[in-house]
């Protein structure tokens, strides 16, 4: 004969296997709710979906003529993508834009993005491609040697609005006066016509203005050297796989030498040589 004690005991062992049960029945239900990851996807799709921004040589640069891509950042993922036997896919797109492309999953990743602090509340970075250094531009005449011969009150400053050369001039050069614009090209614009007596910009960047139009001055790298890190962004994924297959990548092809190739190449597509870049610049 079954007690009372026992009879409460099935029914409680009967009510645990019914949400077990229920549990398993709706799993599969969640997890096909669940987006796909972005590792998941690029290794389905076999496309690895990149932003393209014209006119930022080194690192995009669109040929009017055929639409063939090339720089920096396109010549690093065609060789991830290669890595994850995929293609590339380039949709054209913005700096600015670009972050709300991964957001939307335009794009799987963003090459060449600074991890600002309102950046990485919206999307995640990888380890840094390279640091990428602080320089200037000085007008025919003007040497400064340090960051300290900057940061007086009779110096101008320019520098693109919002840009990380603003942000950097406004932490470091409290004392300099500051030329604020709203595009780089206005800064180089306010060195050249005397508005300005050097402008900041990242060393990639300075080198192709300076090749441009070597008018404008020339590329001083103040001391002590200061650098920003340069990254790629990817989505806030539950599933970590595809930041951490790119960290791992970056790690090797930086052991491989391959990053510096990538780095040179691009340059050579604004006819900068390696022995046009200053002694001591470090990418």
């Amino acid at each position: 004969m079954v007690n009372r004690r026992e009879i409460g005991s099935l029914v409680g062992l009967g009510a645990a296997a019914a949400a077990i049960a229920a549990s398993s029945a709706v799993s599969p239900a969640l997890a096909q709710s669940q987006p796909e990851s972005t590792f998941a996807q690029i290794r389905r799709t076999k496309k690895l979906r990149i932003a393209g921004i014209v006119g930022t040589e080194p690192y995009y640069h669109k040929d009017i003529a055929t639409g063939q891509w090339s720089g920096f950042c396109v010549s690093m993922a065609t060789e991830l993508a290669k890595a994850m036997e995929a293609e590339i896919e380039i949709i054209e797109s913005t700096w600015g834009n670009s972050v709300l492309d991964l957001q939307a999953n335009k794009i799987d990743i963003m090459f060449g993005l600074s991890p600002t602090p309102s950046r990485a509340l919206i999307v995640e970075f990888t380890r840094p491609i390279m640091n990428n250094t602080f320089t200037i531009i000085a007008k025919p005449g003007f040497e400064p040697k340090s960051w300290d011969d900057l940061n007086e009150p009779e110096v101008k400053v320019a520098v693109d609005i919002g840009s990380t050369h603003d942000l950097y001039a406004r932490r470091t050069l409290p004392k300099a006066t500051l030329v604020a614009l709203k595009s780089p090209d206005e800064a180089v614009l306010a060195v050249q016509s005397g508005r300005a007596d050097c402008l900041i910009q990242v060393a990639m960047l300075s080198l192709v203005t300076v090749k441009k139009n070597a008018k404008v001055g020339k590329v001083i790298i103040p001391t002590p050297v200061a650098a920003q890190p340069t990254c790629c962004g990817v989505r806030v994924d539950s599933d970590t796989r595809f930041r951490t297959y790119v960290d791992n990548w970056l790690e090797y092809s930086r052991a491989l030498g391959a990053l510096r190739e990538w780095i040179l190449g691009s340059l050579s597509l604004v006819n900068i040589q390696e022995q046009d870049i200053p002694p001591g610049l470090q990418f």
